[in-house]
């Protein structure tokens, strides 16, 4: 497998505060790389600066270069606005727009330039059955995506991502706020997705990280610990840290 994305020295900072510290890591096509670690160890922030959400921030500053396909997303020519379609976000909290479900996705297409009515009716079912919502929603298409469940929201936040036919998707703790049966359904679609998409989930949840991820990557205060296959992460880390974190001995 290719490497999709390469991280080289990436350091992050809030002000003075240094919150990710000389980051290297690479993420493979079509795999899944899971961000383990404590809570604000920097996963997050790590995870905005591979769209760049955090160049909205002010205060703000990223050292070292960030390649997607061996193009550096930080170089003074490259579009963020291309960037941005080409990597898409799904958040902690789902956030459908307060439009029908059709409009959540159609919406997207058509600042994109999509004008085609058909075009983007077979978009929205597509996206809809890949994210194995169609079903459930395809004689209500025209109502408030808000009246659908927590994890009906957060699959259509996925169909929405997917819809504009992104390469890279990233999830920050998409399941966190989701009940089992729910974090089941974005467990089985994060595997699905992975066979057109690589993808960086950060998670707080160790079990999720072993059933998802092919890769690991553990961060601790702003650190890269370790990364490497999931497998080897959880049976035998090659960094004490890792394995005290994994068995609960802190964090």
């Amino acid at each position: 497998m290719n490497d999709k994305i390469n991280v080289k020295d990436v350091s992050f900072y809030y002000g003075n505060n240094r919150a990710i510290k000389d980051i290297n890591l690479s993420a493979k096509e079509n795999s899944v790389l899971a961000l383990i670690g404590p809570s604000g160890c920097g996963k997050s922030t790590f995870l905005r600066c591979i769209n760049r959400m955090n160049d909205i921030i002010p205060g703000t500053r990223m050292t070292g270069d960030i390649l997607i396909d061996r193009d550096s997303i930080y170089s003074h020519r490259y579009d963020v606005t291309s960037l941005r379609r080409r990597v898409g976000m799904v958040f902690q909290k789902s956030n459908p727009f307060p439009k029908s479900i059709f409009e959540n996705i159609a919406y997207g297409l058509k600042i994109n330039g999509i004008r085609d009515k058909y075009e983007i009716e077979s978009t929205v079912e597509k996206s809809l059955k890949s994210t194995a919502l169609w079903d459930e929603v395809k004689d209500r298409l025209n109502r408030s995506a808000l009246g659908l469940s927590g994890g009906q929201q957060q699959r259509l936040c996925i169909a929405r991502t997917i819809a504009v036919q992104p390469e890279v998707i990233l999830m920050d703790e998409p399941a966190s706020a989701l009940d089992p049966i729910s974090t089941q359904k974005i467990e089985e679609l994060i595997q699905e997705l992975k066979k057109n998409y690589t993808i960086i989930i950060v998670t707080h949840n160790m079990q999720q990280a072993a059933r998802v991820s092919d890769y690991t990557a553990f961060f601790f205060m702003g650190e890269l610990v370790e990364i490497n296959k999931t497998e080897k992460i959880f049976t035998k880390p090659d960094q004490v840290m890792t394995e005290n974190y994994i068995t609960g001995k802190f964090g």
